[in-house]
This record gives C-alpha cells, sequence and structure tokens, in this order.
C-alpha cells in the first residue's frame, strides 16, 4: 500500500480562492508600494550560510534551513568527525547554503553587491517566502511571506512620513481600521539615561514593551527582577502611564527629558513625522506609544506598529529606522528606513471582517454551457469576444448532462451561465441566466458583454 501523501510540519497548501485572496493582499500592496516610487526586486531562495549565519544570533543561527551540498557531501568530512557528532560543526562542512531566514539581510547583501548600479535614494520592495526551523503552531509557520519596503541612502525623515502614508493607504484600500503606533529609539534611550538605569535600557524596553500583554505590576516585577534599583522603577511609572493626545504626550516627555541630548533629538524626530502626517491628514489613528520598543538592538530613530481594531490579532505591520543595513557586509554608515506587512496576519483579519471584494475572490464570471458540437461551434466566437472584453470566461469542455455542469458552476461560485440551443443560434442570440437570481433573459453579443463587463 502507497504511503499517504504530506507536506512538511509548518507549511501549507492554499486552494484556488484562498490563492486567489492572497494575491489581492500582495496586489494590492504592490500597487501601493509603486504609487509611492518604489521598485520590486527579489533575491535568490538560497543565499550562501557565510552570508546568513550570525546575522540572527545564536538563536537565529539554529533556525537557519541549511542545504546539503550536491554531489558526494561527505568526501571532505572524516570518519571522526562524523563520530564526534558535531551538528554546528558538521555542518560548516557539509552545507555551504541555506534558505533565507528573512528578507533584510538579502537585501542588505544585494544593496552592497549591486551598489555601483543603485541610484540613491534607493527604494526598493521585495515580496517573498522566507523559512525558519521554528516550532510550528497555531499562527507561526516554517514557511511564510514577508512583503517589505525599505529606503536606504537618505537620513531625510521624509521617508518615514511616506511609509506612514503607505501603511495608511493600503489599510484603506483593505477597508481595515488600525491604529498606527509611533515611537523612537532614541527617546527610550533617553529615558533610560534620565531614570539613571543607561546600560539596562535592553532590560528596561524588553519589559515594558510587554505592558499591553501583562498589564504594569508585572512590569514592574520583570524590571526588578533584572537589577533595576526601585527609585529608577519608580521614576519609570509617569512614563508608563502617560496619557492624553500625541501633542500633550511629546510636551511632557521633553520636560522628562530636558536634561538628555538624545532623548530630545528622538522628542524632535517624533514630533516633525506626526505633525506633518497631522497636515497631510490620514484616515487612520497615528498613537505615540513611549512603551512600544520592539528590535531595539536594531532600530536606532522612529519605530512603528500597527494594530486592527476591530478584531484581536498582534502587530500586522511593523518597522522602524536603522542606521547601519549594510556594516555586516563592510559597507558601514548607510542608513535606512523599513517596514513590513504581515500578509498572513492580514489575511487573518480580512477573513475575520469579511473584507474581501467580490471581484478579488471570483474567477471564472461567465460559464457556457456545452450542448453539442454546433452549439459549441455557435458559442466559441462570443467566449472570444468576451474574453477580449477582459471578462472571465469559461465553456464547459464536455457534452454531459446539464445538472453535471451547474454543478460545476455552483461549486466555483460563477454568478452567470449561458445556454445556448437552436433557438438561440436561429435568432442570433444567447440566453443569459444569473445564478444568484436565476432571472434568464436573451441577449445579443453587445448586450452580453455590457451586462456581465
Amino acid at each position: 500500500m502507497a504511503n499517504k501523501p504530506s507536506i512538511p510540519k509548518g507549511t501549507r497548501d492554499f486552494s484556488p480562492m484562498e490563492m486567489a485572496k492572497r494575491n489581492y493582499i500582495f496586489d494590492t500592496i504592490k500597487e501601493v508600494y509603486a504609487l509611492y516610487g518604489f521598485q520590486q526586486i527579489e533575491t535568490p531562495a538560497m543565499e550562501t550560510l557565510q552570508t546568513l549565519m550570525g546575522k540572527y544570533g545564536e538563536e537565529g543561527d539554529k533556525l537557519l534551513f541549511k542545504v546539503l551540498n550536491s554531489g558526494d557531501y561527505l568526501n571532505k568530512t572524516t570518519d571522526e568527525e562524523l563520530l564526534q557528532r558535531n551538528t554546528l560543526r558538521l555542518a560548516t562542512k557539509l552545507c555551504e547554503k541555506g534558505l533565507r531566514y528573512d528578507l533584510t539581510v538579502p537585501f542588505a547583501r544585494y544593496v552592497v553587491m549591486h551598489r555601483d548600479e543603485l541610484q540613491m535614494p534607493f527604494k526598493r520592495y521585495q515580496i517573498q517566502p522566507v523559512w525558519r526551523a521554528d516550532r510550528p503552531q497555531k499562527g507561526r509557520y516554517r514557511e511564510f511571506y514577508q512583503c517589505d519596503a525599505d529606503v536606504v541612502g537618505s537620513d531625510s525623515l521624509l521617508n518615514e512620513v511616506e511609509l506612514m502614508q503607505i501603511i495608511d493607504t493600503v489599510f484603506t484600500k483593505f477597508g481595515i481600521r488600525v491604529q498606527i503606533k509611533i515611537n523612537n529609539r532614541k527617546i527610550l534611550t533617553g529615558i533610560a539615561e534620565v531614570i539613571g538605569e543607561k546600560d539596562k535600557i535592553v532590560d528596561i524596553t524588553v519589559a515594558i514593551d510587554k505592558l499591553d500583554k501583562i498589564g504594569i505590576d508585572n512590569v514592574n516585577v520583570e524590571l526588578r527582577d533584572n537589577g533595576i534599583i526601585d527609585e529608577a522603577i519608580g521614576k519609570l511609572q509617569p512614563i508608563l502611564t502617560m496619557s492624553g493626545t500625541n501633542e500633550q504626550k511629546l510636551d511632557t516627555i521633553a520636560s522628562v527629558l530636558s536634561s538628555s541630548e538624545i532623548g530630545l533629538k528622538g522628542v524632535e524626530e517624533t514630533r516633525f513625522i506626526l505633525n506633518t502626517l497631522n497636515a497631510i491628514g490620514l484616515n487612520n489613528e497615528m498613537q505615540l506609544d513611549l512603551t512600544l520598543a520592539r528590535g531595539l538592538n536594531y532600530y536606532t530613530g522612529a519605530i512603528f506598529e500597527v494594530k486592527a481594531l476591530d478584531t484581536p490579532m498582534g502587530s500586522i505591520t511593523g518597522g522602524g529606522r536603522y542606521d547601519n543595513l549594510t556594516g555586516i557586509f563592510g559597507l558601514p554608515g548607510l542608513s535606512g528606513v523599513g517596514i513590513s506587512f504581515g500578509a498572513d496576519r492580514i489575511y487573518d483579519v480580512l477573513n475575520a471582517l469579511d473584507l474581501y471584494p467580490k471581484e478579488a475572490v471570483n474567477g471564472t464570471k461567465v460559464l457556457f454551457i456545452n450542448f453539442g458540437e454546433k452549439e459549441t461551434a455557435y458559442c466559441f466566437p462570443i467566449v472570444s469576444e468576451l474574453r477580449k472584453a477582459g471578462v472571465s470566461t469559461e465553456i464547459y469542455p464536455d457534452a454531459v448532462k446539464m445538472k453535471k455542469q451547474m454543478s460545476y458552476a455552483n461549486a466555483k461560485q460563477v454568478p452567470f451561465v449561458v445556454l445556448v440551443g437552436e433557438d438561440e443560434m436561429a435568432a442570433g442570440k444567447v440566453t443569459l441566466k444569473d445564478m444568484e437570481t436565476g432571472e434568464q433573459s436573451q441577449v445579443d453579443v453587445n448586450e452580453l458583454i455590457e451586462k456581465v463587463g
């Protein structure tokens, strides 16, 4: 008996309906990226391990999918090395390549390799799958898509402003109400300075980033467990509980950080971004959130996170400013800012709120029923005319019972069916059936295109 086929854990098949929905997401994001002058690139699924290793920390290195060398991959390995079973050491001999873990490191490698060809600032977007040897669980997969956009080679805060406009435009097109949260790494550094715990900035921000999930009391416990003194925790409380408008929060934090040069710089940058966006006018709310601290070791300026308002879900988009994207490949000092849309989470939000437009998920719009050779010969030129008019059209290939053909139309959710018999051919017309209302009418080709187009 043959083994039942399966796919690796943490990967998925996508049905035609699911692909229609996913393509709607990708196409919408691509359309908006292009609207703002971003250009698409792609990088290989495989990168050299030399490119990937050491860029994601020790844990990240363990989650890299490594690709065995082709041919006799054991020929450079001794029996002694095999018996030692040192997995990491063996991997360096057996594998020279790995599947990409994210799109950021390949992008950095791309910029360094093509530096002389690129017009700076370089505005790129990239929508491709990435792979992580993580433990599969609900909402976490080993293969998933990232939808990144970055601007490198420019320090201007207008780039941050445009990325916020992109986020606002994309979610407006989707019909998803969101809150766009913003903070600045420099403000967080300033906070750590003024409470006297400059060296503990990572511990502080990792803890306060959990405020929404675990509450202020548990954040304070975690801070204390990380060796932060009670006096410093006390000074932090007004910041953690700060409320009011964005302007009021900025005024308050500017007062708190009056002795921190870097902190005030962060306030100034954030004020410019928010004031500029306020003058432009967004459809979604921008909120200054001083507890937002994503990717602290990576980001150096503004940081962003987006949450859906009408259904519980984690972050569905994030990003920020970084100062040294290409330094890992020997080209220091190239500043950039980027965002990444979480396509899988957006997919779940659109499903939960039933926001997919019918035209995005419907495939075939018109199905011609096959009554035999004479009828299909009459129908083919009409089918061609519909396709020329941009109407997705099928003709059922076999002259089987009408019930079977209608079941096919129902299964594919085809909105219109065309029937042609002796009467229609004699009149030079077709009978059009609306599958939703059941209404039927005899029409000529021009009327048909008008009704279904």
